[in-house]
């Protein structure tokens, strides 16, 4: 008997130290506000932005994405990432995550990764002290797929005051960098500017470029999906290289094979599509294909073909009504 309730007792004390060992919101912010802060001044995204997304994708520091790769911000490879690779299953299985050395690396690839995208251009329209325009901005651009999304990040700002970081200027930054240095007790991690024998790196050499024409793609919704509408000059590449997606991604996601051309106006999705239609039923007009009505529905193609128990070559005339919620019953499964 005594046995057993040494064991109980060992087992809640190893739950206890486990616990412990989690970082708090507070520990968080406390811990990586400076670095925020530098990046708003290097970048001018609000601190208050920056630490809540944190808080928010990491779960305070505490996921696997960020213990495992000290990635703090969810961000994914992409074809544009040379660096170190982690996997971990997130919108679909083995999904491939950005590595990074240490924690700071993270927070600056959040900058360079929202400041270089055009999609999100807008937001550096809106003034720093606008962190409800910013938390919905991310959402609209396509940053998280969660409709409460920007809600979360303005609770979290609200709850610990973050915004409060958002109207520090570089000269009261100084002062509070040299407050932090001499305190032993210091929780922050310092800024690599800001620590000895740091030595600025040669400024860069910036040559003529062409004005980013806005135009870039709107998001939108079909089916709980992401998508565009494709204008004049698109190609795979332009669009996988604007929103941050894979060649192979692109062309699963829509039932497309490689090397197609794009028509003007067509739908192009950003995530996979469904196994059910967002209605229960699709006529086919005389120019419609199944795979028009596979993109304008936003369902998989192959499982269109088996709900109306159709072949990747069935002929479809005009006038027939696809199933698209539900299957087609056998008896009326010829046309």
């Amino acid at each position: 008997m005594k046995t057993q309730i040494i064991i109980v007792l060992i087992f809640f004390l190893s739950i206890g130290v486990a616990s412990a060992q989690k970082q708090t919101s507070e520990q968080y912010i406390a811990k990586y506000k400076l670095i925020a802060i530098q990046e708003m001044l290097d970048y001018k995204i609000p601190a208050s932005i920056t630490l809540a997304q944190g808080i928010l994708e990491s779960g305070n520091g505490n996921s696997r994405l960020a213990t495992k790769a000290n990635n703090h911000f969810g961000i994914k490879c992409h074809s544009d990432w040379k660096g170190k690779k982690v996997y971990h299953d997130d919108d679909e299985k083995h999904e491939c995550f950005r590595k990074y050395p240490f924690v700071e690396d993270s927070y600056r690839d959040h900058s360079l990764f929202l400041s270089r995208k055009k999609r999100y251009a807008d937001l550096f329209d809106l003034k720093l002290t606008n962190y409800k325009g910013w938390a919905k901005g991310l959402k609209k651009a396509g940053y998280a797929t969660n409709p409460k999304y920007p809600k979360r990040l303005i609770d979290i700002i609200e709850r610990y005051g973050l915004d409060k970081y958002d109207t520090i200027e570089e000269d009261e930054f100084e002062k509070i960098i040299a407050m932090a240095l001499s305190d032993p007790d210091n929780k922050s991690i310092i800024p690599e500017k800001y620590q000895k024998g740091h030595k600025p790196p040669p400024p860069p050499i910036v040559k003529n470029k062409k004005p980013v024409s806005p135009s870039y793609h709107e998001i939108k919704y079909l089916n709980r999906i992401k998508y565009v509408i494709v204008k004049k000059g698109d190609t795979p590449e332009r669009i996988c290289n604007e929103f941050d997606v894979w060649l192979k991604q692109f062309y699963k996601f829509n039932d497309l094979k490689p090397g197609v051309k794009l028509k003007v106006g067509t739908i192009i999705y950003l995530q996979p599509k469904r196994r059910k239609g967002d209605v229960k039923y699709h006529t086919i007009t005389s120019d419609e294909t199944l795979w028009d009505a596979s993109q304008k529905h936003g369902i998989k193609m192959k499982w269109l073909l088996k709900r109306n128990h159709l072949k990747d070559d069935s002929y479809v005339p005009s006038g027939v009504k696809l199933w698209l919620r539900k299957t087609k019953p056998a008896s009326k499964a010829s046309f």
